[in-house]
């Protein structure tokens, strides 16, 4: 009985607490509903959004009369005044004009319009998403002003702004709702391969040029910003399959599959929920490039192993090993294999080992497979504070190009997030860990399917002996490499073979290098960062302050980083704070005034001020003339820092100073020519000596063209410290009846850039001692080694962008933008100094289209132009031709069914290209898409 009577009291209670209810449609000016439009409460956190057919419904305790505002992006805010319960309203929002209206987050950690933040930002949002040409949001990002994508491969491109582009891209940032998602096993992001669901995405912002005032050091270059939708705002199931093909002469027609499906649900208005789920499948670009590199990793066109006797081509693994056969003639007759006085008929020639084509060493397979889900509770009525523990997880088949190439297979990656969150306030931490799975380096895979079945001192020695045989017998120098080549490949593993399957799988599953390519990691950082915003308590200014935190563990096992012995750990830490004041001048002048300063230190390095200051004037509302000067720093990355890895041409050597000794190896190759003089036949080096006691290879190269040891020059690099920016900016947004214009101009020059130095140790003798050294050298005991320094040189860039936006014939949208970027650099100064500037000079993007050229119906064309430009990388350098590309796509919206629909394809012209050296080439996709309920 008491049981009933609590039950019938909490039911009375419940039922005295009154409800309001508000019902509506939201449509734009041609009647068309508008989901995913924001429904709220004025002054309040309470709210609800507009379903597939613009409908919804509003519950709150509120009593009336109050007043709801109504936004979604692309459209005009309408307010509504609510006086009684039960209210149905039909309301009517209008298409912007331009998307300088849209509001961003990013440029000062503050919501405020685009025309008005007072930095260069890019918005990609759901309108945008949705008539984007591209196969999906994340490759729609290369239609941004000034926005470079490079294409490693189908799943994992690198973004990033300004110049200095690699797909090790550490001086580019990417968030996910606040996450860094770069892997702590590389420290840099690899493209959207297990990040965000495209269901799920509600924005995208870029902001390019240094940000490290606000956002630490590794902001130095760009920040990307990618905001989900939260489930108190956009609820239900939706869903998006995508099927269509790839098309590339060197992998021909493939099937390609992309998968998204988001459920969210809000069980009350304190409790809601979300999961996600993305699958993609399809086969990557195929790399075929033969050509041959030269001494300086340079691709040489025409350079082939019919006419290149140190032959390295360019997806070519295994021809990396070479030696000059001089040595082994000198050797051999030392061991008395060789008659006496044999080596004065061998010559002092470079001769590589025969490789094998990458398609031999890899399947193509391009696939990701992640997950996310999100619990979010709001637990005090008609209050913004949100508490919420959002996970993520992806697995996933790429290529991933660094120093060498390396095929990325079920590479997996988790993140845990928990979270305080309020209009003024966030708190968050979150944990970000990785591992390899199936990984391997395709170079060392061809090196050591070589070596299973013939060592490289039984390869070169029966390659000498057929040499001198053939010499004898009275044949020419042509006939005696070709008789020593046929000689040392007796018995060579062909593709496909069960001999060189057996090898294959023995080496990917090996993680010494020495004999096998396995790629170990399960490295991890925890990261802690906070922000307060004091607005709502002064009206005095708008004021910031926030902080963060990272612990790093790296955990490699030895094949990437020092860390055989156990993980390696590190921390490093920021605080930050802004005031932004705007003051009228007078009825048709604004002036925004924006301050921030950020202090950073890792335990490695002394503390760095970054500061920024920033002005923005408006004029009419239509006119914002913006301009700001700001430092950045970025402190040298764990690799630069840890790592120890031997590439195959050089050893990658990290400048930690602890690192130094950490790393160690034993060369068992001393000639016989340093045995002569007293040397033993194995030597025991350190990374020390790349930093202590090595020459500059460009020197050396030339010792062996002049045989002048005066031309040999120390190199002895510094320990890598941090490197420093100043950038100017300054920009223009306005509007003039329907054009809208953005334009920017920067200036950056950089202090103690951080590069990497090819230098050469020898084996025996100290540098500069003009004797044993200089031995060391001539006989070819040495070792290279690519030491993480800081270059003195003086590095400045400067470039500008103009983007033109306006209506036309109508209803339809047409757009465009121009960038140039510049690099200030003196190459024949600095012939060591490595840049990684890789950016066109001149870049030209343009669309047309129209999201509703009848009802229902839209499409959108863009175009692309690159100018040539030089890519410069450990891996390989060489000319990236000018390109042009094409992509359209036509959609259909059903109403009906809640679906839209839409055909498209990408580089329909297609003439294929790549967009770095050593890559394979971008062919076309064609792809037929349904989305429901999104």
């Amino acid at each position: 009985m008491k049981t009933i009577l609590s039950t019938a009291l909490l039911l009375f209670a419940f039922s005295g607490i009154s409800q309001t209810v508000v019902n509506g449609k939201v449509v734009d000016q041609n009647n068309e509903p508008i989901p995913g439009a924001n429904v709220v409460i004025v002054g309040k956190a309470i709210g609800t959004t507009s379903d597939f057919d613009g409908n919804f419904r509003l519950e709150t305790t509120e009593e009336p009369p109050f007043r709801i505002r109504i936004t979604s992006i692309g459209y005009t805010d309408a307010t509504e005044d609510v006086t009684a319960n039960n209210q149905n309203f039909t309301i009517v929002v209008s298409e912007t004009q331009t998307f300088l209206d849209e509001v961003v987050i990013s440029a000062s950690r503050t919501p405020e319009r685009i025309f008005e933040s007072p930095v260069t930002v890019e918005r990609f949002g759901l309108n945008e998403i949705k008539n984007t040409a591209s196969a999906d949001f994340y490759d729609g990002l290369e239609n941004l002003k000034g926005v470079d994508v490079n294409t490693n491969s189908l799943t994992f491109k690198s973004v990033n702004t300004r110049g200095f582009a690699s797909f090790a891209n550490t001086r580019f940032m990417q968030l996910v709702d606040g996450m860094d998602n770069s892997t702590p096993a590389l420290n840099f992001p690899i493209g959207n391969l297990v990040g965000m669901v495209e269901t799920d995405v509600l924005s995208v912002e870029l902001l390019p040029g240094a940000s490290s005032a606000l956002y630490g050091a590794n902001a130095f270059n760009g920040i990307l910003f990618m905001r989900s939708k939260s489930p108190f705002d956009y609820q239900g199931i939706s869903a998006s399959v995508k099927r269509g093909m790839t098309s590339q002469a060197a992998a021909g027609d493939n099937s390609y599959t992309d998968v998204g499906v988001r459920a969210a649900h809000k069980f009350s208005d304190k409790f809601a929920v979300k999961v996600n789920f993305g699958y993609l499948r399809g086969t990557d670009w195929a790399a075929n490039n033969i050509e041959g590199k030269d001494e300086n990793n340079f691709g040489v066109f025409g350079r082939t192993r019919e006419n290149d006797l140190n032959y390295d081509g360019v997806n070519v693994y295994g021809d990396e090993v070479s030696t000059d056969i001089k040595g082994v003639a000198v050797t051999l007759e030392g061991l008395g294999i060789l008659p006496a006085g044999a080596n004065a008929l061998v010559p002092s020639v470079e001769v590589s080992r025969t490789g094998y084509n990458e398609s031999d060493l890899t399947d193509y397979n391009a696939e990701s497979i992640k997950a996310d889900w999100g619990l979010y509770y709001r637990p005090i009525t008609d209050n913004s504070l949100e508490l919420s523990y959002v996970g993520k997880v992806g697995t996933g088949t790429t290529i991933y190009q660094g120093t060498n190439r390396y095929y990325i297979d079920n590479f997996f990656q988790q993140q845990h997030k928990l979270e305080v969150r309020h209009d003024n306030f966030f708190l968050r931490g979150y944990v970000v860990a990785d591992k390899a799975g199936d990984s391997y380096d395709m170079v060392f895979t061809g090196i050591n399917i070589n070596r299973a079945w013939k060592d490289d001192n039984t390869w070169f020695g029966e390659y000498v002996g057929a040499y001198v045989q053939t010499t004898l017998g009275g044949g020419t120098n042509e006939q005696a490499h070709a008789a020593g080549r046929a000689t040392a490949e007796t018995g060579r593993f062909e593709p496909g073979s069960p001999e060189f399957i057996s090898a294959f799988n023995r080496s990917i599953n090996d993680p010494d290098l020495s004999t096998g390519s396995k790629f170990q990691d399960a490295s991890k950082y925890y990261h802690a960062d906070g922000n307060y915003n004091f607005s709502h308590l002064t009206d005095f200014a708008d004021i910031q302050i926030g902080g963060s935190f990272r612990q790093y563990s790296l955990n490699s096992s030895g094949t990437i980083y020092t860390d055989l012995d156990g993980p390696i750990n590190y921390s490093e830490f920021g605080v930050y704070s802004q005031i932004q004041k705007a003051f009228d001048l007078n009825e048709k002048m604004n002036l925004k005034l924006t301050g921030s300063m950020r202090y950073d230190k890792s335990e490695f390095f002394d503390g760095f001020l970054s500061p920024r200051l920033s002005a923005g004037l408006t004029v009419n509302r239509n006119h914002n003339i913006r301009a700001s000067v700001q430092t950045g720093f970025r402190n040298p990355t764990t690799q630069d820092l840890f790592i120890g890895l031997d590439a195959g041409r050089a050893i990658l050597v990290g400048s930690a100073p602890e690192n130094l000794d950490r790393y160690s190896r034993t060369f068992t190759d001393v000639s016989g020519g340093g045995q002569a003089l007293g040397q033993p036949a194995s030597i025991t080096q350190t990374g020390a000596v790349a930093y202590n006691n090595s020459y500059t290879r460009r020197s050396v190269e030339t010792l062996g063209e002049t045989g002048n040891p005066a031309d040999l020059e120390i190199a002895n690099p510094d320990l890598v410290k941090p490197e420093q920016v100043t950038s100017f900016e300054v920009g223009y947004r306005g509007k003039i009846e329907k054009l809208s214009i953005d334009f920017s101009t920067y200036y950056n020059q950089y202090k103690d850039f951080i590069s990497q130095e090819v230098v050469i140790a020898p084996y025996y003798g100290a540098v500069g001692d003009g004797a044993l050294s200089v031995a060391a050298i001539a006989n070819g005991d040495f070792q290279a080694y690519s030491a993480y320094t800081n270059s003195e040189a003086d590095v400045s860039s400067y470039g500008a962008s103009l983007g033109l936006n306006m209506k036309v014939f109508g209803n339809f949208d047409l757009g465009g933008s121009y960038t140039f970027t510049k690099l200030e650099f003196d190459r024949e100064a600095n012939p060591d100094v490595m840049l990684n500037f890789n950016t066109p000079e001149h870049k030209f993007k343009a669309n047309f289209g129209n999201a509703e050229l009848f009802k229902n119906f839209g499409f959108n064309v863009a175009y692309r132009f690159s100018d040539d430009y030089f890519w410069e990388a450990t891996f390989g350098e060489g000319v990236v031709p000018e390109f042009h590309t094409l992509d359209a796509q036509l959609n259909l919206r059903v109403p009906s069914i809640k679906s839209s629909f839409k055909v498209g394809g990408t580089n329909i012209l297609g003439t294929e290209y790549f967009t770095a050296f050593g890559t394979g080439l971008i062919g076309s996709m064609y792809y037929v898409s349904w989305t429901i309920n999104n």
